[in-house]
């Protein structure tokens, strides 16, 4: 008698349904989806969306139609039958000047510029940043002044010494002479990027590594580098979209044996030979642009924390 008198009076001081219905919920209000804000935000991004992705639409629909359906119908309309012909000619038999092998040994001249030089650019701006953060010598801060002012000069005033260094060095006309001009100029603004990272890495790191006996290359192979994934991203895609897409470098160093992608597709648009093929010229720009469109769609999240951690401390 006494646990169901227990039971009883429990149950009658629990609420009952409704007795609370005046009681507000605690906790923020929940905000509706669609604001203002949100949806002019929204516009805008997709009004530059369509605005930067219209002109590579109307390039890959041209690059597959036929030349009477480009004469007689619309530019934005979609290709009647899908056609290779175009793709394939901008490849393997286009005229790029006195030769009409396509822009494939463009495109192998290209990877043979891009992959050394950005190798190269990338290990030496990370060791000057990681140096200039973390092993400050006297003058540190003028030569980094002095590297700085150097990547904000335009790259013309420099071509003619570059020539004369070049051709002293006997490599004017070769491959390794683009490489070689594309690493030094790569160089300053890598090195902002990488001291700027390096100096928002925890200190402590840095320091009890000294402590345990660790040497210089031994703390940024082991310690420095692993951590560093963002910034050498966001390096990776500066250095292969900027050697890409380069086209003054190519055609003034590299030798009519040696035109990269980009100079190949000059030639092949700007060719005064017969009637122009618009097909091909759009199908040979959308082949030149993939390699930097690629690479940037597969390390986009990371290019831009890598930018943002980049960009915090000076």
């Amino acid at each position: 008698a006494s646990l169901r008198s227990k039971i009883a009076t429990t149950a009658g001081s629990m609420p009952q349904a409704g007795h609370g219905a005046g009681v507000e919920p605690r906790g923020p209000r929940p905000k509706p989806f669609f604001t203002p804000k949100k949806i002019i935000i929204y516009s805008v991004l997709v009004l530059f969306s369509f605005y930067f992705l219209f002109p590579l639409y109307v390039m890959v629909v041209t690059s597959f139609k036929t030349m009477p359906e480009i004469r007689f119908g619309n530019i934005f309309a979609f290709p009647g039958q899908i056609n290779f012909d175009a793709w394939i000619k901008a490849w393997t038999s286009a005229c790029t000047g006195l030769t009409c092998e396509g822009l494939s040994p463009g495109f192998w001249n290209s990877v043979k510029i891009t992959i050394p030089s950005t190798i190269v650019s990338i290990f030496i701006a990370a060791a000057n940043g990681y140096a200039l953060v973390n092993w400050r010598f006297k003058g540190s801060e003028v030569f980094f002044a002095i590297l700085i002012f150097g990547a904000f000069i335009p790259y013309q005033v420099f071509l003619y010494p570059l020539v004369m260094i070049t051709r002293q060095l006997g490599i004017f006309g070769t491959l390794q002479a683009v490489i070689l001009v594309h690493t030094v100029f790569g160089m300053p603004i890598l090195t902002l990027l990488f001291r700027n990272y390096f100096a928002s890495l925890p200190q402590e790191l840095f320091k009890a590594a000294r402590v345990d006996g660790a040497g210089f290359w031994r703390i940024f192979f082991e310690i420095m580098l692993p951590m560093s994934l963002p910034i050498f991203v966001v390096a990776l895609i500066l250095q292969v979209t900027g050697i890409w897409n380069d086209f003054l470098f190519g055609v003034v160093f590299a030798g009519t044996q040696n035109y990269p992608m980009t100079v190949q597709l000059n030639n092949i648009v700007n060719s005064a030979q017969g009637t122009p093929e618009y097909n091909v010229n759009m199908a040979a720009t959308v082949l030149t642009g993939l390699v930097p469109l690629i690479i940037y769609f597969v390390s986009g999240k990371l290019f831009v924390r890598g930018v943002a951690a980049g960009a915090v401390k000076g």
